[in-house]
């Protein structure tokens, strides 16, 4: 299992706009029209990856838990679909219905939304603030498969309780870890 971590894009940075294809709602959503009232978490996730799938309950849990607070989530696939066909949109599809998404689970062909967020693994995680700007990026906890720690959500949980409390948000944000992004052409 590949372990690649996260790109850790400057806090601050406004989150890049997109207009992508839903596969749960069938409808091309942006994030104009997915922001959370008090702040918004994207995810670049795929099918399958084992650190995906490890996370997959927590991610679900935090999404209803955190969705009726004002806290929007953005699930995004960006691997390439040809080498890697697991990941493709029907099966996006079918497995957010089977984790139960409360979010849309979007398909980002070209891999321009990947790029423009510097996306490196999945799960790679993104807070954003109401006005749209960086204050977490990191780990969903310190669970990995088969490392036996508990999936818990810690580190995201504890960003978007600062952010909906107005605290001040740790700066000390350990970057995720998972395979990383399928690029197209790239081959791996």
């Amino acid at each position: 299992m590949a372990r690649t971590p996260s790109n850790m894009l400057p806090l601050g940075t406004p989150a890049p706009d997109f207009s992508l294809f839903d596969t749960v709602s069938g409808q091309t959503r942006s994030l104009s029209g997915l922001h959370g009232e008090k702040g918004t978490v994207i995810m670049f996730i795929c099918n399958h990856c084992p650190f995906v799938v490890h996370v997959n309950p927590e991610i679900s849990k935090l999404g209803r838990e955190y969705q009726e607070k004002g806290i929007g989530f953005v699930a995004i696939s960006s691997n390439d679909v040809v080498n890697y066909p697991q990941d493709a949109p029907h099966l996006m599809t079918e497995v957010a219905q089977q984790e139960g998404y409360s979010f849309p689970y979007l398909y980002d062909e070209n891999q321009d939304v990947a790029k423009a967020y510097d996306a490196a693994c999945t799960p790679d995680f993104y807070l954003f603030n109401a006005s749209l700007k960086l204050v977490y990026r990191g780990q969903l906890d310190d669970s990995r498969p088969q490392n036996g720690l508990p999936l818990n959500g810690h580190d995201l949980r504890n960003a978007m309780d600062a952010l909906l409390e107005g605290k001040p948000i740790d700066q000390d944000q350990k970057p995720s870890i998972g395979c990383n992004i399928k690029w197209i052409g790239n081959g791996q």
